[in-house]
């Protein structure tokens, strides 16, 4: 079954994510952007176009190729990356060329045997529901028959298929959004880990054109991810850990195999998680860019944000999980947006793409450090002092398919009224559950888009509260 998650369709490579099925959902999305055609497009005999992504996993070019060989038999002018690129690459062209959307191979920070299919219309945020449910249910009725496909020499000739490479407008549009002359002043010494994925090229390029020192790793196409996954968590940063702290470095940054997602460490080599970054970055841009208005963060991502925004009078938009509802909301606010976030790594600001942006989250963690002139615990420092403090967590729970519908099954009979010895004042239902407590902390559990796994969120104005929590969420899930 060919089935979008939280952030597009995934699958194992040779068992269900195959070329077959490449050509199917292809065929789908073709017939969707020609169906969808605006007013304008019609009027003005405007070509569809879309651009075409991949990143570095195995086969992920040819997955690619095969698309195009599909978008350009149905009239559609496939515009082929000429090398891996990043998610928000793609975004970010799609929006610069006024294109029909964009399609990119990736499984994002999945495991290696894993590729997916993103596809991104043309307002450049990931497919919102209505457009992936469209997709699916065409896909269960087209058959292989069905699929028009053209060779790519044809298509070329055709003029129907042609090469693009979007680095440089890329780059571009980074230098506007960020203050590398800052970080170049502050001899900012800063150890990149690209964690063998889109990154590479993109942001050590970057940061090589305005010649800050780096020391880069992991910058080869490696398909096995080293046996594991391209994910820039704390566990997977170990070596760029010990560089930190071996070559004494301010920061450490990572992406992941999209280079959608973003790792960040402290000097001392300290793992800052998503939630603190988020929080960071809002109080950077507000401090530093007089920003003021709407700030759109996920429901299990950390109420510090929250806490920050109440300070300085700002809005909080509350969404499901899922970068397309904070791209739908910049998009709508347009002017008044500041940022969007998720507790999973996912980050945009004001005036760029309605996309998770890792490579950008990279530079403007960069840009904070030299222009405060502190580390981002001493950051963190003066945010917690200024709003108080906040401890969160996050923890995956592998579970059998029986075991979590068993679990599912509790919850939906009768949801918890105290938690660890608290009340529970608010439940938020808009995607999982989450407990809002009588003293303000919370917890959260989820089941994921992606995985057999169950998620658990706790946060807390303590360590030991927190540590609570996690204990009674950890009963609450293994329960039966």
């Amino acid at each position: 079954m060919i089935k979008f998650g939280t952030s597009g369709w995934r699958g194992i490579i040779a068992d269900d994510f195959t070329f077959d099925n490449v050509r199917i959902v292809t065929q789908s999305i073709a017939d969707y952007v020609k169906s969808h055609r605006t007013k304008e497009e019609v009027a003005k005999n405007i070509p569809l176009a879309v651009i075409i992504g991949y990143d570095t996993r195995f086969l992920s070019e040819k997955f690619a190729q095969t698309s195009a060989q599909v978008l350009a038999a149905n009239g559609i002018k496939a515009l082929l990356c000429d090398r891996d690129t990043p998610t928000p690459v793609i975004a970010f062209d799609i929006l610069r060329q006024k294109l029909s959307g964009g399609i990119n191979f990736t499984a994002s920070h999945n495991p290696y045997q894993y590729n997916g299919l993103k596809f991104s219309p043309s307002w450049g945020g990931p497919a919102l529901p209505e457009t992936t449910t469209a997709i699916e249910k065409k896909c269960k009725v087209i058959d292989l028959s069905d699929v028009k496909t053209m060779q790519l020499s044809e298509a070329k000739k055709e003029g129907l298929l042609k090469e693009v490479d979007p680095r440089q407008p890329y780059f571009k549009r980074l230098k506007e959004l960020v203050n590398f002359r800052a970080i170049k002043k502050s001899n900012l010494r800063i150890a990149t880990d690209l964690l063998f994925g889109t990154g590479i090229g993109y942001l050590d390029e970057m940061l090589n054109i305005k010649g800050i020192k780096q020391t880069v790793m992991h910058n080869w196409r490696d398909v096995s991810f080293k046996g594991g996954s391209p994910e820039p968590s704390e566990e997977n940063l170990k070596e760029l850990i010990q560089i930190v702290k071996k070559e004494s470095c301010h920061l450490g940054i990572a992406t992941d195999g999209d280079a959608d997602r973003f790792g960040i460490l402290d000097s001392s080599g300290t793992f800052i998680n998503p939630n603190q970054v988020i929080s960071l970055l809002l109080y950077h841009l507000v401090k530093t860019r007089k920003w003021s208005g709407v700030v759109a963060r996920s429901v299990m991502t950390t109420h510090l944000v929250d806490k920050i925004a109440r300070k300085f009078g700002l809005e909080v938009k509350e969404t499901p999980v899922g970068f397309k509802y904070i791209g739908e909301i910049m998009v709508r606010e347009k002017e008044d947006f500041i940022i969007g976030g998720e507790e999973s790594g996912g980050l945009t600001i004001r005036d760029h793409i309605p996309e998770k942006d890792g490579i950008l989250a990279c530079l403007l963690v960069a840009e904070m450090v030299a222009m405060s002139k502190k580390s981002l615990k001493r950051n963190l420092e003066e945010i917690m002092k200024l709003v108080g403090p906040v401890y969160t967590k996050r923890l995956n729970f592998h579970l059998t398919f029986d075991e979590i519908e068993s679990f599912r099954l509790r919850l939906q009979k009768k949801l918890p009224t105290d938690i660890a010895g608290l009340k529970v004042k608010n439940t938020v239902t808009i995607d999982g559950y989450k407990f809002i407590l009588a003293d303000d902390s919370w917890i959260g559990m989820r089941f994921s888009g992606t995985e057999p796994v169950v998620r658990l969120y706790v946060e807390a104005d303590s360590v030991n509260k927190m540590n609570k929590l996690v204990l009674n969420g950890k009963k609450f899930i293994k329960k039966g």
